[in-house]
Parts: structure tokens; C-alpha cells; sequence
């Protein structure tokens, strides 16, 4: 596999690049050579976090760079460096006062230089660091997918729709010679899938359930949901302008679940797989679904519509009924589900539920030693009041603004067996606007977590 072009092998001409911090600094200065000293100190140079500079050589030419780093363990903390320093190579200088495990730097170095391309080509080349590929094919697998997610989710609906999912899906389990699956249109009727069905019915793209299988019967079975809403008006419960500005990034849940199931099958994780990725657009039409529907579940329960831009909830409903019919060892879902969650936690912490505490632990631990983390959010209970209904045994939504991703996830779990371990993420998907390492627009949130967790939990299992 090509390196991405922000790197260069370990063996390349680059230029030492020295990591540090504010309080390493000092020191370190002192045993740098006098023009050193007095270039960094012309310029100010103290190793704040987020500060680089690029040291001249006798001839004028860049002889080495110095940055300040805040957590060497959090990939973000190198996340200024591809754009900030000039467009030649680097590698991690031996010795420096902070080291930075080789993963990270990858890790760090890949999410700084990404630029969505598509439609708009990148105004310069970034700077590359020197890595050891063969040393980091784990590490270059995360990144890979972390930018999978970055790419679909910015990606506009036009060209990242049901079709184009479904054909990513198939893609991804032809290459590791899995099986597929896609239930679509009014097949989801007669195959039991109603909820998704009535979601995605007033869309020209037919709403579908895709599904990969892959692994043998024999190893424990994961199954990973992600929600694919393409688009999201809101239904006839239409979002304000604002609201809709940015909804292409409803598939967010899908491009995690996706890049996850990527990890698991080209990690070799020992697990048998199943990735479902129920895909619609909420679209306005004569077709549409209506506040007041009552609309029928695979899980047998009626639920009554009472907002429209629930959307999310009622397609993963049908779809976690359908994995739990299958009693997998871990039932695992992603979904931009709430603007509640946000609310709560801001953009960058996604929110966590989870029916069995140590899951929720073991999940959380990864997110800490990752640096990518959630947030634990409690299943209560008692605010199962505010999806009742008068006619109907659960309604997809209530009068009331109290604990909106709470109450979103309840409505999960009533579709989900008290026996099936269950983990379920709210995440934004999203950066609001460029942060070193966090380019605006779509973003993995909880995926290295999610990836870590898996490892450990997996292989403690076997």
C-alpha cells in the first residue's frame, strides 16, 4: 500500500524535528549552539503548545524544526505541524526532551494534514514525517479509517447516498470475501423491516438495510449498526434553514459503524461480523410519514410519530431488533442522534450508553488511553414517561425538552433484550471549525476508542 503523501519512509532525507514542551525548554536550549539560541529567542520560542519554528542552517537553508507539544500521547498535540511548517520532510528528532511514540506521531501527523479534496483541490503540500510503515501497519490502518469517516461524512448527499453506501458495504465485504446482503424498498415490508420502510419511503432513493457478514460460526459475534440517515430535513416536522444546513452529515453513525467494520476485518479481529447500516433520506414528498402515524416495528411494538426528525431512532429500531435476534456476544450502534447530546456535552465528547457497566468502563478506559474521548450517560429509566403515548405502546418522541439523548436512547434500548450486551454512541461527527488536527467538517469521534475497546474486550474473551 502507497504511504499517504504526508509521509515519507523512515530511510528518506528529512530534517530532525525536536519535541519539547514549555517546561522541557529551557534546557533543552541551553545545549542547542549559539545561533540556535539566538534564533529562538529573536523569534520568542518558549514550547507552548500548538508553537513551531524552523531553525536555519549556516546557508539560510531549514536545518532542523522545533515544536511545542502539550500531551505527547494525544495525536492532536502534533496536529499544527503539517500545515504550519514548510512543505519538506521531518522526522522525530532522537532525544528530544518530549518524546512521542511512533503511533502517535502517525496518528497526529496524518489528522493535521488531511484536506477534504473532492471538489477543491488543497492550496499547498503539507510537510512530511519520516515513519516506519512496516513498524506501524496497525497505526496507519486507524488513520486510514478515521479519514474513511472524515471523507464520507463531508461528502454531500448528492454522491454519498443509499446507493453509495450500499456500494461501500459490498465493496468492503467483497475485499475480505464476506457475504452482503441489501433488503430495499418494499422488500423491507415483506422481510419485516416496516419502521425503516416508513422513514425512507418518500425519497426518489429507496431506503434499504445493508448488511456484510464475515468470520465463522464458531467465534464470537459482533454486531456493529450505524445509522444512515443521507439526509435529514426533518420530515414534515421540517428543520429551519440552519437546522438542515449541514445534514449530510446524518450518515455520520454509518461512516463510523463502516471504518470500525474496516478495522475488525483487516485487523483480523477474532469475531464473527456483522455490520447493518439501515439507509434512507428523510425527504418531504406525498410519501412521507406523518406526525400522529402510528407505524409498525420488526419488534412487534407500535409507536406512535410525534416528530418526524426522530427520524434516527425509528430506522436503528428495526435494525437492532433484527441483530438481537441473532444474540451476538456484543451489540454495538453509532448514530448522530441527538442535538441534545451535544447540548449536553458539546461537540467533542460523543455520549455513551451502555447496559452493562463494565462494558461502559472498559469503553471509557480506551477512550482515556486513546485520547479520544466519551462521555457516560445514564439509561434512566423513569424519563421512559416522556415517550408515552395515548394510543400506541411508545411514541418516537415527546412535549418535552428534558433529556432529549437520554430519552432517545431509551427508546433504543426498548428494542434491545435485557440479555444483549448493548453499547450505544451519540456523536456529533462534526468540527464546527479548524482546530490543529480538527479541520471543519466531518470528524471521527470515538473510533479509536471504540477500536481499542474492541481489541481488549476480545481478546480478554479468548
Amino acid at each position: 500500500m502507497p504511504l499517504p503523501a504526508c509521509f515519507v519512509p523512515a530511510d528518506a532525507p528529512a530534517l530532525p524535528l525536536h519535541t519539547l514542551d514549555a517546561a522541557s525548554y529551557a534546557g533543552w536550549r541551553e545545549a542547542q549552539p549559539a545561533p540556535w539560541r539566538a534564533w529562538l529567542d529573536a523569534h520568542g520560542f518558549k514550547g507552548d503548545p500548538g508553537s513551531q519554528l524552523v531553525i536555519p542552517g549556516e546557508n539560510g537553508a531549514p536545518a532542523a524544526a522545533v515544536a511545542g507539544l502539550g500531551d505527547p500521547a494525544d495525536p492532536a498535540s502534533l496536529g499544527h505541524l503539517p500545515l504550519l511548517l514548510p512543505p519538506l520532510a521531518f522526522r522525530l528528532a532522537v532525544g528530544s526532551p518530549v518524546a512521542v511514540a511512533p503511533d502517535r506521531a502517525l496518528l497526529g501527523w496524518g489528522l493535521g494534514a488531511y484536506k477534504f479534496g473532492r471538489y477543491l483541490k488543497p492550496p499547498k503540500p503539507t510537510a512530511a514525517l519520516a515513519i516506519d510503515a512496516s513498524a506501524q501497519i496497525e497505526a496507519l490502518a486507524v488513520l486510514a479509517a478515521s479519514l474513511q469517516v472524515r471523507d464520507l461524512v463531508n461528502t454531500p448527499t448528492e454522491h454519498m447516498g443509499p446507493d453509495e453506501l450500499e456500494a461501500l458495504v459490498r465493496e468492503l465485504a467483497q475485499a475480505h470475501g464476506g457475504g452482503f446482503r441489501c433488503v430495499r424498498g418494499a422488500e423491507l415490508l415483506t422481510q419485516n423491516f416496516p419502521a425503516i420502510h416508513a422513514v425512507g419511503r418518500a425519497s426518489h432513493r429507496a431506503p434499504r438495510l445493508i448488511e456484510l457478514t464475515h468470520g465463522d460460526l464458531s467465534l464470537p459475534h459482533l454486531v456493529i449498526v450505524g445509522k444512515g440517515v443521507c439526509f435529514d430535513t426533518g420530515g414534515l416536522d421540517v428543520k429551519p434553514a440552519e437546522g438542515m444546513r449541514h445534514m449530510k452529515k446524518d450518515m455520520g453513525g454509518a461512516a463510523h459503524a463502516i471504518a470500525l467494520a474496516r478495522l475488525v476485518l483487516e485487523r483480523r479481529l477474532p469475531v464473527r461480523l456483522s455490520l447493518l447500516v439501515p439507509a434512507v433520506e428523510n425527504a418531504l414528498g406525498p410519501e412521507a410519514y406523518r406526525p400522529g402515524e402510528v407505524i409498525a416495528t420488526r419488534a412487534g411494538l407500535s409507536v406512535e410519530i410525534d416528530n418526524t426528525d426522530a427520524e434516527g431512532r425509528v430506522i436503528l429500531c428495526d435494525a437492532l431488533s433484527y441483530a438481537a435476534e441473532q444474540k451476538p456476544a456484543l451489540l454495538m450502534d453509532f448514530a448522530t442522534l441527538t442535538g441534545a447530546a451535544r447540548i449536553a456535552l458539546g461537540p467533542d465528547l460523543p455520549a455513551l450508553f451502555s447496559n452493562r457497566d463494565a462494558l461502559a468502563t472498559a469503553y471509557l478506559d480506551a477512550g482515556a488511553e486513546q485520547r479520544d474521548p466519551l462521555w457516560r450517560m445514564p439509561l434512566w429509566r423513569p424519563y421512559l414517561s416522556y415517550l408515552k403515548s395515548g394510543i400506541a405502546e411508545l411514541a418516537n418522541a415527546g412535549p418535552s425538552r428534558m433529556a432529549g439523548c437520554v430519552t432517545a436512547a431509551l427508546y433504543l434500548e426498548r428494542f434491545v433484550p435485557d440479555g444483549q450486551a448493548w453499547t450505544h454512541v451519540d456523536v456529533y461527527s462534526w468540527n464546527d471549525a479548524d482546530r490543529p488536527g480538527k479541520p471543519a467538517g466531518g470528524e471521527a469521534q470515538g473510533l479509536r476508542a471504540a477500536w481499542g475497546f474492541l481489541k481488549a474486550h476480545f481478546a480478554a474473551d479468548s
